[in-house]
């Protein structure tokens, strides 16, 4: 009876079919909680955000000292300040598993593509939004950051110079790049929920995947109450290694030099962008021409939109790839080895692991996964296949065989 009263109501009628009653497969784990999170962490950013638009002053001659004044002289501004700083080290955290278990569980693969694909346009524009807030507090990181980075458009054939000064608001850095900065970040992070909206859509039209990369038709059970508190656990793992941060150690994830405030006329012996930057910034580095540079360190985001269509896998998950399940390895260290190689200066020997690592990481993603999948053992066949679902989950075949039926799909479905 109160199911039929929910569903007389439109609304409540959505919230039962998209949260309560969402058919979720049954053997989701903990890395499907990622999704949840970094939905958790973009409410923080924004609510935090408006606290602090609210005493910040976009002006090149106050906006350090306003900064200042939200840390010694508004009520708990000390604390909105810090949850929003590392507010966005958690937001990138919690992304890159994101992006990362989908790469291991095949997240990219049909039907899902469209689904990915605005994962990435998401993310392209998370970059761009915590780039312009690096800016905001004028320090001397913010500064000669802003510097380098727009300096980069002037690569561009013919138009570069006047992209940049376009960008600049006029001839350098000013305070009307500032208040450009500040618009652009205040404004990015709701189109960024406008993009969630659509990624979510998408994901409740073809369903959720899983680990063993099974059609979702086979073996669901509602969201609430048996997911949500997997994601409750979550999201007080995550408030834990926040909060810690936040309260002992909130300027580690950050770089001292930002609170000196900006000089135009002392340069810092390395500039270096916010952690979450150093693979990419990385890649820019490896290449010795500006344009290719700039060319590398944007494609090495739009190149993740490709793999929907180069992907030759029948197969989504890593359980039953096992060449693929060990070779992702390779890419994850690849990428840790970019960050790092990002904070050091550019000099030997860190050039040449950097173009190194460069290359590896475009030479997997356009060329070893369509390989890969193509050489990996043939365990994508329905039989063995079949029989690994029957260890894994303890459910007997001619279970697999009517469940399929029952749902119109036949056994060689299931993986698609």
């Amino acid at each position: 009876m109160s199911l039929n009263r929910w569903n007389k109501n439109y609304l409540l009628a959505f919230v039962d079919s998209h949260i309560i009653n969402y058919p979720s497969p049954v053997n989701l784990n903990y890395f499907w909680s990622f999704g949840s999170l970094a939905g958790l962490c973009l409410v923080v950013q924004i609510v935090t955000g408006i606290f602090l638009a609210m005493h910040y002053t976009p002006h090149i001659d106050y906006a350090f000292n306003s900064v200042e004044h939200i840390m010694r002289d508004v009520n708990n501004g000390w604390l909105i300040r810090y949850l929003h700083a590392n507010g966005a080290s958690m937001f990138f955290i919690v992304t890159y598993s994101h992006i990362f278990r989908g790469l291991y569980f095949g997240s990219y693969m049909h039907p899902r593509g469209a689904l990915w694909n605005s994962g990435v346009i998401i993310f392209f524009l998370m970059m761009g939004t915590g780039f312009m807030g690096y800016v905001l507090p004028w320090g001397q990181m913010s500064f000669w950051g802003a510097t380098v980075i727009t300096n980069l458009a002037s690569a561009i054939p013919v138009v570069g110079e006047s992209v940049v000064q376009w960008l600049w608001g006029g001839f350098s850095v000013d305070n009307a790049t500032l208040n450009r900065f500040f618009s652009l970040h205040y404004l990015l992070p709701f189109a960024i929920v406008g993009l969630v909206c659509v990624h979510l859509s998408l994901l409740h039209y073809n369903g959720s995947g899983n680990p063993l990369g099974i059609n979702k038709n086979v073996d669901t059970i509602s969201f609430y109450p048996y997911f949500y508190v997997k994601d409750l656990l979550a999201f007080l793992v995550l408030l834990a290694f926040f909060s810690f941060f936040v309260f002992f150690f909130p300027n580690t994830l950050g770089h001292a030099d930002n609170y000196i405030p900006a000089n135009p006329l002392v340069t810092p012996a390395h500039i270096v962008p916010e952690w979450y930057f150093l693979p990419f910034y990385a890649i820019l580095r490896s290449i010795p021409d500006k344009l290719g540079g700039v060319v590398a360190m944007v494609a090495a985001i739009l190149i993740l939109l490709l793999l929907p269509i180069i992907n030759t896998s029948e197969v989504r998950s890593s359980k039953f790839r096992p060449i693929y399940g060990v070779a992702y390895w390779f890419l994850v260290s690849d990428f840790l080895i970019l960050g790092w190689i990002g904070q050091n200066p550019v000099e030997t020997p860190y050039v040449e692991v950097g173009q190194v690592a460069t290359v590896f990481y475009f030479l997997f993603l356009l060329v070893l996964i369509p390989v890969i999948n193509k050489v990996d053992l043939p365990v994508a066949r329905v039989e063995e296949v079949t029989r690994q679902i029957v260890e894994l989950i303890g459910c007997e075949e001619k279970d697999i065989i009517s469940s399929s039926a029952k749902s119109g799909i036949g056994i060689p479905d299931i993986f698609n």
